[in-house]
């Protein structure tokens, strides 16, 4: 027997593999319920669910059913929902006014999650896309997506959004400068334990169609978001507005999209060093989902797989539509891959 070979034997890599139990014990990343955060469509209506066809398994929620959702996500051990609306197509305007109105839709259900399921962080939404006639995440002026108008109006929503209970803001804009603006009105409200979790290097990516769909969107935008939101070729500038936010008072930074993005999610968690979360979009899931119901892929392996992937990048979280279901096989609810 040769060193060489000897040495090799001495330093079996499958004797750790061996078990379930075995493996348990090496393994070096750790996903759990906590880490999750759930994202749900809210809709007017009472009592209403209706499937949103090209996100297999998501539906818009009436209020009603979004407190049932959140019943759910406290059972299975999920920290916190992240609120979408879909707003009715007569109240999206060119001014966007439905934004910050206190009795808005999303103002609505944040009131009535927090009166029944308080232990639930509600995480929102700050854009303009839902409200906007021209489906754009701001202002448009002359076909102009106006930075400094669209924050005063994000500032706005985003007040009329604490007022209402909401316990983190989710700006996802990318207009310059929202994040200080943000910042100084939710302190000078006494909002001081509202948390930012900004959308720091949010990608002009083309994995956000079926989301579009889902707050009735895609039919309103004219033109594309390429002129606010990043480049997918870029690495260093999300770095660049990463320090940025956190100057500006962001307690938490958001990389959108996950898994084509891992990459930055590692740079910013060793960077920086701070809370560092991926939102696996609505095209990430509806491909796994659509692979899935072909019969090419194992859907609940994939999807775990997925998720563990962030986990090793450095995500603190993922805001994942696939949260209850990942849930309730890390509980041992349903079957759990080996």
């Amino acid at each position: 027997m040769t060193t060489d070979h000897a040495l090799a034997i001495r330093n079996r890599f499958r004797r750790t593999r061996t078990s379930p139990a075995l493996r348990g014990l090496v393994r070096e990343t750790t996903l759990r319920p906590e880490d999750l955060i759930w994202p749900i469509f809210v809709r007017d209506g009472d009592n209403m669910e209706e499937p949103i066809p090209s996100m297999p398994g998501v539906s818009r929620l009436s209020i009603d059913r979004a407190v049932d959702a959140a019943r759910t996500a406290r059972s299975l051990g999920i920290s916190a929902m992240c609120l979408f609306p879909y707003t009715d197509p007569d109240l999206r305007t060119e001014t966007c006014d439905e934004a910050w109105n206190p009795d808005n839709l999303i103002n609505r259900a944040i009131r009535a999650i927090k009166q029944a399921v308080p232990e639930v962080a509600i995480m929102t939404d700050v854009a303009l896309d839902p409200y906007n006639a021209n489906g754009h995440d701001g202002i448009v002026r002359d076909g102009v997506i106006v930075n400094d108008e669209t924050v005063a109006a994000l500032v706005r929503m985003a007040v009329a959004q604490a007022r209402a209970g909401a316990d983190i803001i989710g700006p996802s804009d990318m207009m310059d400068g929202r994040i200080g603006a943000i910042r100084d009105a939710l302190e000078s409200e006494r909002h001081t334990d509202v948390s930012i979790l900004s959308y720091s290097a949010k990608y002009a990516s083309a994995f956000y169609g079926p989301f579009r769909d889902a707050v009735g969107a895609s039919g309103k935008l004219v033109g594309d978001k390429k002129t606010y939101q990043m480049d997918p070729a870029n690495s260093d500038e999300a770095l660049r507005l990463v320090g940025r936010d956190l100057d500006e008072g962001a307690d938490m930074v958001m990389v959108k999209p996950g898994l084509a993005y891992l990459d930055i999610c590692r740079r910013v968690r060793d960077t920086f060093g701070v809370p560092t979360f991926a939102y696996q979009v609505s095209g990430e899931y509806a491909m796994i989902e659509a692979a899935a119901g072909n019969g090419w892929i194992d859907g609940d392996q994939v999807m775990m797989e997925t998720l563990q992937a962030f986990k090793r990048a450095g995500c603190t979280g993922i805001l994942t539509y696939f949260a209850p279901r990942a849930a309730a096989l890390l509980a041992g609810s349903a079957p759990k891959a080996t």
